[in-house]
Formats: structure tokens, C-alpha cells, sequence
């Protein structure tokens, strides 16, 4: 890698890596890390050896040898003690020795390097002797107890390590970071429960126990038991991990539907989730029925040859796009996967009340409510779980956009109904009998829904022609090709603010004429913006209300824009939110707007602290600066560079560890990361941010720092620090490390002065009487320093020997100040539940 070295002792620039770079370092890494783990080669050529010796790589073991090495009930119940430990060795095909090695290469090198060769061992072999033993006894327990799934499970044997591999996947989950162990642990548990739902194969139910004894294993192992501590996820995180639960609920009948003989208990239905061509018996059964049900099921198994059976997985799919949403964290993809759950909850309500009446022949009453109801908990789930978190779901689409949705879905939809119709009226002689337009309009629902349902859907004409049977084919296909296409792409468009037009005009008054130190938070999502009436200033703010409770205007830092237009901004400001009856409050702003309003008669307290250092003269010389000294020259004996990059030109890796630390340190804190005034993970994709990252020789990040220009005249003149994360076992200087280099860089390119950012609800000392209420604020920043340590914050900023520079509330009615200081609690924490309110309290008080 090229590195240009700014300063010496500074940061460096990495040259960002090319996408075929890329590739050709990720097959590297694997080797790099399978040349580490000794144990994974020797069992994956041991399962390929062995398969191919014994004729095993295509299907699996012959039926000869499955009965002597596979484990099950007929294994067990012959005596052959050995087959959980043989089990191990062979796979049931070419599909699974695939997968399995796939999950083998990338779980065994992690294993054997963080829980050593022994221990992967003992918990490989350990979980598969448990899994097979314990799953196999379930299942035999099942089929006593009349489960009706099970009774197909007597006669089989498996193969495969995945119940070992399982179990180790579990175990090492708690080895891992915040975020990796919760996603690891939630695939280990999902996966297989999945698979025994859908698929219902006495592997899958193997699969499953060794997850959990993996699992069980992995907290014994746990030194801290604060690691067992259910913890927070971060914002972000909930919408990954639902996102997951989402796809897991569509794949599962589509990977089931690989299988012939899948009879999980949520399979029943499976076909109206993937639907499947008729079968030789089914058409012979109908055409010595009825013609027209013969001539039926014979458009509809040409329907299944041409592209058309690609409508066959249209609500896995739907619902596949629909989860890329939510990881985004889209109320448009929430509403619509509620939405689909919906409809399979009112569809099955109906085939329920349906079945009962034919409950003699279906063996009675409570085998259709068994049935129906094992289909109906996984949507009742979902939904459960889409409730529960709606509130991380609350970034909309900007309205243009939607439209442009609306008038692409909706327009396709017009145009392939009139095809259809029309088209289809011009050939009605292809359709047996003659289609009729009224028929035509019937058969309508039919195209667009997948095969599975057109028993549901009103009767329509055969198509037997050529043109007939390319509408029938092409009409509905080719409606949600276009569809989920332009719904994929609006699901995954960067995220702008929802009046992007003015967030555009603010930016580039905020470039040109510059701000203060925090106005470059303005520019992230949630702020509107106001703009006096020559356009020439600017004012971001959020508007928080409560029912029953005043209307709250909350700025966010000062005005800015051409400077003599910024005092006016004040006032002009005032007088729009009392126009719509709301109360204006000025926060985090400077002396200047301080003035301002003081003009106007208003009340101010100081909230904050700004500290910054100037850069011109800026060298770490002298006794003042002996910690920054320590700090850069232990990182330098340790190895450890700081190098600058944007979140878009990061690689991977780096992205992916940041990611890791910040959850890391939300799962840590047990509350919510505050927002309004302090950025997250979603401020680092703005390209103008650069985010200073600290890694050491093996390229671990040990932690980061993002900044925000300052600008002026059109060009950065310093730099606001922003977001600061540190790895937990990481360097211990590494904060002082990375803002040191930070100013060494900064001051090379000519910047001005770095701002280490405000410290809320912190001040330095300036030899006044405080008010009664600037004592009020200070007692609550001292009551919040345990949680979110604030004055520690200001404290470890002072060996920068910043000048302090204080921020200000401006407030017009002291009898508002209760409906302000709610609005900004608020402010920061949008996102606060109940129970992390009682759990703040807790702490506050502890």
C-alpha cells in the first residue's frame, strides 16, 4: 500500500484500494488465515478424501454405508454406539460438502485462533456427539408423544458435521465483539430453527440442540459474566438484526422448497409461499376428471417451462427486497412487510375456517386447528416483532421520490393490465373457450399473483394460442420485474433529508459564508431549515412537540450565511415561530447570537463548553504537553500509524471494525447513543467528514476520530472533532494519540485551529456566581457524569490547552424553560425506552 506521509509523527493517507485489488486480497486473507489453522484443512480434505473414496461427493454415502456410519433411531436402536462420532465425516451431498465448507473455512481458522486447537476440538466432536444424541431423543420423544412431523423422522440417518460446526459457531460467538457475538448468536439460533421449521429433516433438529449446547458451552467459558448481561443493541444494529429475521422468514420456505420430501411444521402451506408446477399424476387425475380442469393444469405446467415460473418465488422475493429496507431502517419497508404479514395471517385465517368444515376427512378438528396454527405463528411472530420495534423504522422517503415510485409501480401496472385486456380482446379466439372482455378483467388477479393462487382468484380463459399463452407468461412477469427493481433501488438510494432542496441551499450558504465551530452539524438529517428573506442566512432547526405540551423550535448552533444578515437571523426567526405559535430556543450558539438575543430581551444560560486549539504555533514542547509527548511515542514503539480516510473510500475491514467498537461501546453503556448535538455512525458517510482511524501492524483498529470542516470562504479554514470511538483491549493512549496527529496534520495543510467540540453540560471555571439556574444545570451534569461522563470529557480535553469558549441557551420566556428542557431531552435522546428510562434512573442513583 502507498502511503504519503503528511508530517512526520502525523497522519498518513492511504491510497484507497481498487475493486480488483480488492478481490485478490480477500482469497489472500482466507489463505493467510487457513495457513494459521491446521485443524480446519485436516477436516475439510478429510471429508473431501473420504467422500470421494467412498463414492459419497454426488449424493451421498450409499444407503449401505449411511446405515453404518449415519446416526438416528434405526442406528441407535441397532447398537452402532459410533455413528454420532462417524456422523462426522460424511456430508448428504454435493450441495452440503459445499456448504459445509464454506461455513467450515470461515468459523475454523476464528475458532482455533481465539478458542485454541484443543478446546475447537473438545467442542466440534463434543457438540456433535450432544446434538445427534440429544436431537435424536427428542425426536423419538416426539413421535410418542403423537407430534405429527416426527413420525416421518423414525427412519432416517445423518450425516454432516454442521451439528458439530454448530456447536462451535455458538461457543465462539462469545469470543467475539458487541456486534459480531449478538449476529452470530442470532444466525446459530435462526438458521437451524429455520430449517427444522421448514425442512423438518432429523439433521436440522440435531442442528439445532448442538446450537443451543454451543451456546451454553460459550457462557461457561465467559470470564466476565457481564458479557452475559443482555445488552443494548445500537439503533442501527435493531434494524440489521430485524432485517435478518425478516429474510430468515422467506428463505426458509424457499430453501425448503429444494428439498422433495421437506415436511417441516411450518412447510404445510409452503406452496403458497413458493409455489410448484403440477405433477404428471396431478394433470392425468384432472383430465380424467374435467376438460377445463385438464386443459387448466396443462397452461399451467407450460406456464412453469417458460420464464414465467420465475412468479413462483415473488413473495420470498418481495419480502428479501422489503428486508433491505429495514436494514435502512425505512418506514415505507416497514408498512409494507407489515402489510404482507397481514394478508398471509387473513389468507391462512381463511383456509382455516375453510378446512374445518372439511374436518371429518382431515382427521378432525384439532388436527386443522395443529396445522393452520404451526403455519400461523411465524407471521404472528414477525408482526410481533415489527411492533415492538417500529420506532427504529423512522426514516421516510423523500416525497419526490416516493412519487417517482408511485407513478413507475403504478404506470407498469396500468400498462400490463391493458395488454392484457386489450391484446388479449384482439386474440380472443387463442383462449379455450373464446375470451370475453368481461372474462379477460377476471383474469386479471391471476397475472399478477403467483401460480399457487389461481385456485383462489376468479375463474379465467385457457390461454392456448401463441400471443395468449406470451401475455399470460409475460404481462405479470415482466409488472414485477419492474417493481421490485425500482422499489429495490428506491429502498437502497443514499439517504437524503426530507426537504433535500433546502438542505442543498443551506449547505452552500454554510460553505460560503461559514459558521461556527458545530454548524456543520446542521446538515444532518432531522433539521429544517429557515432563511430570512433576501436568502442570504440561514437557521437549522427541529421541531419537538408533546401532546398537550407547548411546541418547541430547537436550533441547532447559530445562525449563519452573510455575517450582518446573521444577527437579523434572530429576530426574524423569533417572529416565524411565533406566527405558528411555537417557542424559539437558540442552543449551542455563540457570544455573537448571545448578543443578538439579549437585544431582543431574552434569557440565556450556558450549556456547554467549546474548546479549541490553535494551530499556527501549535508543538508539542514544554512539560504541559508531556502526555500527548507519551502517547505518540508509545504508539510509535507499538507500531501504530493513524491514517485519514472517508467511510466510502474505507475498505472493508476498516468499516467493518469501526462498526464493531462503536457497537461495542453502546452495548457497554446500556442506554441509547444521544443524538442532536453528537453524531454516530451515520454522520461518517458525508463525504466531506474525514474520519482518522489508528491501527496497528496487523491493520487492527484500536480507535478513531471523525471531523467536520469549518468553513469559510468556500474552503475548510479548521476542523470540529466529532466522533470518538476506542476499541476496549485496545491501545490505552489512543485518543490523545489520534487528536494529537489530527493537529499535526490539520496544522500542515494550513488549517487554522481544530475544535475538540463542545462538552454538554460541562464549564471551566471563570470566577463568577452562577445563577440559580446555571446551579441547576451543573447539578444535573454532575448527576449525568456516570453515565455519560461529560465533565471527564472536558477534563481529558484540557491537555490539548484548548481555549474555552462558552455555549449558550437563548430562551425568550423563562415559563417555557419546562417545555424546552423536555424538547432537548428529546433532542438527544429520540429513541429512549421506557425501560432505559428506568434503567437511566438506576444508574443516576447508584
Amino acid at each position: 500500500m502507498t502511503l504519503q506521509t503528511a508530517v512526520d509523527d502525523g497522519p498518513v493517507t492511504p491510497t484507497p484500494e481498487g475493486r480488483w485489488h480488492r478481490l485478490v486480497r480477500v482469497p489472500l486473507l482466507l489463505l493467510q488465515a487457513l495457513r494459521e489453522a491446521p485443524l480446519t484443512v485436516a477436516l475439510t480434505v478429510a471429508l473431501w478424501v473420504i467422500g470421494g473414496l467412498t463414492h459419497s461427493l454426488g449424493a451421498g454415502p450409499p444407503q449401505h454405508l449411511v446405515v453404518q456410519v449415519g446416526v438416528g433411531i434405526p442406528a441407535l436402536s441397532a447398537g452402532h454406539w459410533w455413528t454420532p462420532i462417524s456422523s462426522l465425516l460424511w456430508c448428504s451431498g454435493i450441495a452440503a460438502y459445499l456448504v459445509t465448507t464454506a461455513i467450515l473455512v470461515v468459523i475454523g481458522p476464528a475458532a482455533e485462533r481465539r478458542l485454541g486447537v484443543a478446546r475447537t476440538v473438545a467442542l466440534l466432536v463434543g457438540g456433535q456427539i450432544v446434538g445427534t444424541l440429544v436431537g435424536t431423543g427428542l425426536v423419538r420423544l416426539g413421535i410418542a408423544v403423537g407430534e405429527t412431523w416426527t413420525q416421518g423422522l423414525d427412519q432416517q440417518n445423518a450425516v454432516g458435521p454442521g451439528v458439530g460446526l454448530f456447536a462451535l459457531a455458538g461457543a465462539l460467538s462469545f469470543k467475539l465483539t458487541a456486534l459480531w457475538r449478538r449476529r452470530l448468536q442470532l444466525l446459530v439460533l435462526l438458521v437451524p430453527l429455520v430449517m427444522m421449521l421448514y425442512i423438518g429433516h432429523l439433521q436440522s433438529v440435531q442442528r439445532l440442540v448442538g446450537s443451543l449446547f454451543g451456546l451454553a458451552v460459550g457462557a461457561l467459558l465467559v470470564r466476565d459474566k457481564g458479557t452475559l448481561r443482555p445488552r443494548r443493541a445500537s439503533h442501527n444494529e435493531t434494524r440489521v438484526l430485524v432485517a435478518l429475521c425478516v429474510a430468515g422468514s422467506a428463505i426458509g420456505p424457499l430453501v425448503a422448497s429444494l428439498y422433495r420430501d421437506a415436511f417441516g411444521p411450518f412447510n404445510t402451506f409452503s406452496d403458497l409461499y413458493f409455489s410448484r408446477p403440477p405433477t404428471k399424476d396431478d394433470i392425468d387425475y384432472a383430465c380424467s376428471v374435467s376438460a377445463d380442469d385438464c386443459a387448466h393444469l396443462k397452461s399451467v405446467l407450460h406456464f412453469f417451462e417458460s420464464p414465467g415460473r420465475l412468479m413462483a418465488a415473488l413473495i420470498p422475493i418481495l419480502l428479501l427486497v422489503l428486508a433491505e429496507g429495514l436494514r435502512r431502517g425505512l418506514r415505507l419497508a416497514w408498512w409494507s412487510v407489515v402489510v404482507v404479514q397481514l394478508l398471509w395471517i387473513a389468507l391462512l385465517s381463511w383456509l382455516l375456517n375453510l378446512l374445518l368444515d372439511q374436518a371429518a376427512d382431515l382427521g378432525g378438528r384439532a388436527v386443522v386447528w395443529q396445522l393452520v396454527g404451526e403455519a400461523l405463528l411465524m407471521p404472528v411472530l414477525v408482526l410481533l416483532l415489527l411492533l415492538v420495534t417500529r420506532r427504529r423504522f423512522d426514516l421516510r422517503l423523500p416525497g419526490r421520490d416516493l412519487w417517482r415510485l408511485g407513478a413507475v409501480i403504478g404506470g407498469t401496472f396500468l400498462a400490463s393490465c391493458a395488454a392484457y385486456v386489450g391484446i388479449g380482446w384482439l386474440v380472443r379466439d387463442q383462449y379455450e373457450p373464446d375470451a370475453t372482455l368481461r372474462a379477460l378483467v377476471k383474469g386479471l388477479p391471476s397475472e399478477f399473483l403467483p401460480p399457487a393462487y389461481n385456485d383462489l382468484v376468479f375463474s379465467y380463459p385457457v390461454a392456448v394460442g401463441g400471443t395468449a399463452q406470451a401475455l399470460e407468461t409475460y404481462c405479470g412477469l415482466l409488472f414485477w420485474v419492474v417493481a421490485l427493481i425500482a422499489l429495490l433501488l428506491a429502498l437502497r438510494q443514499p439517504w437524503v433529508h426530507e426537504d433535500a432542496a433546502d438542505a442543498a441551499r443551506a449547505r452552500e450558504l454554510l460553505t460560503r459564508y461559514g459558521g461556527s465551530t458545530l454548524s456543520f452539524i446542521s446538515t444532518w438529517d432531522g433539521n429544517h431549515y429557515w432563511f430570512d428573506e433576501r436568502g442570504e442566512a440561514a437557521v437549522p432547526y427541529r421541531v419537538l412537540s408533546s401532546i398537550g405540551l407547548a411546541t418547541v423550535a430547537l436550533t441547532t448552533g447559530d445562525p449563519f450565511g452573510e455575517p450582518a444578515a446573521r444577527e437579523r437571523a434572530v429576530g426574524g426567526f423569533a417572529r416565524y415561530c411565533d406566527a405558528r405559535g411555537w417557542t424559539p430556543c437558540f442552543y449551542s450558539v455563540t457570544t455573537q447570537t448571545l448578543q443578538a438575543g439579549e437585544q431582543l430581551g431574552w434569557r440565556s444560560l450556558q450549556v456547554a463548553e467549546d474548546t479549541v486549539v490553535p494551530l499556527p504555533d501549535l508543538a508539542f514542547t514544554g512539560k504541559k504537553w508531556q502526555d500527548i509527548r507519551t502517547s505518540l511515542n508509545k504508539a510509535k514503539k507499538e507500531g501504530i500509524t493513524a491514517e485519514w480516510w472517508s467511510w466510502q473510500t474505507a475498505p472493508l475491514a476498516i468499516r467493518d471494525q469501526i462498526r464493531s467498537i462503536s457497537e461495542e461501546w453502546v452495548a457497554d453503556k446500556g442506554l441509547p447513543e444521544m443524538g442532536f448535538t453528537l453524531g454516530g455512525l451515520d454522520e461518517l458517510t458525508d463525504p466531506a467528514v474525514r474520519v482518522l482511524v489508528a491501527v496497528d501492524r496487523d491493520r487492527t483498529v484500536h480507535g478513531l476520530t471523525s471531523w467536520m470542516p469549518v468553513y469559510q470562504d468556500g474552503r475548510p479554514i479548521g476542523w470540529t472533532l466529532d466522533f470518538m470511538r476506542r476499541r476496549s483491549d485496545g491501545f490505552r493512549g489512543v485518543m490523545e494519540f489520534l487528536i494529537a496527529s489530527a493537529a499535526l496534520g490539520f496544522k500542515e495543510e494550513g488549517a487554522r485551529f481544530l475544535s475538540l467540540s463542545g462538552a454538554p453540560l460541562a464549564r471551566a471555571d471563570r470566577g463568577r456566581e452562577p445563577t440559580t439556574l446555571q446551579k441547576m444545570l451543573d447539578w444535573m451534569g454532575k448527576s449525568l457524569e456516570p453515565v455519560y461522563g461529560f465533565r471527564s470529557l472536558l477534563a481529558f480535553k484540557a491537555k490539548f490547552q484548548p481555549e474555552y469558549r462558552p455555549m449558550y441557551m437563548l430562551y425568550p420566556d423563562p415559563a417555557a424553560l419546562p417545555n424546552i428542557t423536555r424538547a432537548i431531552g428529546r433532542a438527544y435522546l429520540p429513541h429512549l425506552t421506557a425501560s432505559q428510562g428506568v434503567r437511566l434512573m438506576r444508574k443516576l442513583s447508584s
